[in-house]
């Protein structure tokens, strides 16, 4: 192993990195990048990458897209900082939370800006509680989430998340969360039982739950359309319908949580309407803003804002908030980005590559290293096994997947490994050339990867 560069050794000894395993990080040190264009990134020995996760699902627009840089550049000369506190208000933020009041798949009445996806799925956790006492209903507040969901970090959007490692040793979940199964048929289903039944089968669970717990407890119900973190994960077709049936029955919020599926990712403008949720509140950021400026949304329908109301008159303030809430810049962003979405028919362009997409990934069912091929759109997992009939996973601990990640970052190429699937989620402006030179080098690191599996001897191993 080369050794650390003095850049490399500069972050090891000053930075904390996300999700990462701190101590082997020590030894192997980051991938420092240093500019990005288009789908490419550059780190600083000038090696470029094709960007294959579009950030951390993210940078819809590829990098270097020079409106956003003047949108920001111009708001920052204008006015680069004011709050919404107390009665404050720009034009940036108004404008934008008027177009997604606009383009929303559902009525929505007014908007409620943060920072992240995490905060917003907080302070839907919050609103969810806080209108629940304005209904007179002190007890109707648990949340029912999924296991493999993925709400955030923070202490209650870290409790949403259904994920082990974000609860370990962290006290997570806290109390009042809840989590149902997880709609992922290949891995979920009972022998022979079909996506349909087993869509049943999960919606039955549900109500089960509910009832267990007690209808007049149980708040509300939040759910990606698709899945992302964990694992890109697709639920069945009629997954939705059977489940919103359940939650209308017992009066239970339904909580979209459109950070990684809105705006385009699916192929809709928003998730939910390409998987035929019909939420009654919505979670948005990342693609907001192209991940050009930090900024998050809840958007709230006027049932919830009634109640916000009525409290206020009460309490005498709405006592939420956070001082980058609305911030000018990241709003002006915002507003700019979804002018692009719109004016450059960004909706269309993913219709169009969406077949080459498809075509490509589908050439991976047959590897021997890939028990499933999954996604939705132009975001997609190949899960990968040790044994293709009985879908028998590698032993964690040799990380296959994170190894072909490894090799495809040797190639050139960023992808994502979570768990043992390797994630796809590239820039929605990629071209068809592009999306071609991007599974050439996967398909190089899937090889790889079979070889290295091959000389380890790892199907054979147990532990």
């Amino acid at each position: 192993m080369a050794p650390l560069t003095n850049l490399q050794t500069r972050d090891v000894e000053t930075l904390v990195h996300p999700y990462t395993n701190l101590a082997s990080f020590r030894e192997t040190g980051p991938l420092v990048l240093e500019r990005g264009k288009g789908v490419r990134l550059y780190d600083v020995d000038g090696k470029d990458y094709i960007e294959g996760m579009a950030g951390l699902w993210c940078t819809s627009l590829g990098y270097g897209n020079e409106e956003l840089v003047e949108a920001a550049r111009k708001q920052m000369e204008r006015l680069p900082f004011t709050h919404l506190f107390t009665g404050k208000s720009h034009d940036p933020a108004i404008e934008l939370a008027e177009k997604l009041k606009e383009i929303a798949p559902v009525p929505i009445s007014k908007v409620f800006f943060a920072s992240s996806g995490s905060e917003a799925n907080d302070t839907q956790v919050k609103l969810v509680w806080y209108m629940n006492n304005a209904l007179g209903r002190p007890k109707k507040k648990k949340i029912i989430s999924r296991l493999k969901g993925y709400h955030g970090v923070t202490v209650a959007s870290a409790s949403l998340t259904g994920l082990p490692n974000n609860h370990i040793d962290f006290d997570l979940p806290i109390a009042g969360i809840l989590h149902t199964s997880c709609p992922h048929h290949y891995r979920f289903a009972q022998p022979g039982e079909s996506e349909a039944d087993f869509a049943t089968r999960l919606a039955a669970e549900l109500e089960e739950m509910i009832l267990r717990e007690g209808p007049e407890t149980v708040a509300a119900f939040i759910a990606e359309p698709v899945m992302g973190a964990g694992g890109v994960i697709v639920p069945p077709e009629t997954y939705y319908e059977k489940v919103q049936a359940v939650l209308a029955k017992y009066d239970v919020l339904c909580i979209a949580d459109e950070v990684i599926c809105g705006f385009g990712r699916l192929g809709t403008m928003f998730g939910s309407t390409a998987m035929k949720m019909r939420p009654d509140t919505i979670s948005a950021a990342k693609a907001l803003t192209s991940a050009y400026m930090p900024l998050s949304a809840v958007m709230i329908n006027e049932a919830m804002y009634q109640a916000l109301l009525d409290e206020s008159r009460k309490i005498g303030t709405f006592g939420h908030g956070t001082t980058y809430s609305g911030h000018p810049v990241a709003a002006a962003v915002g507003v700019k980005t979804l002018e692009i979405y719109a004016r450059d028919r960004i909706l269309d362009k993913v219709a169009a590559i969406v077949p080459t997409f498809w075509r490509r990934l589908d050439a991976f069912r047959d590897h021997p290293l890939v028990g499933e091929v999954r996604g939705k759109g132009f975001v997609a997992a190949i899960e990968i096994v040790a044994d293709r009939a009985t879908k028998r996973s590698f032993p964690a601990k040799r990380m296959v997947a994170a190894k072909v990640v490894a090799f495809a970052q040797d190639e050139g190429l960023i992808v994502r490994a979570i768990g043992e699937t390797v994630s796809i989620c590239p820039p929605l402006i990629m071209t068809e050339a592009e999306v071609n030179e991007m599974f050439d080098k996967l398909e190089r690191a899937f090889a790889r990867g079979e070889a290295w599996v091959r000389a380890n001897a790892l199907r054979e191993a147990t532990a």
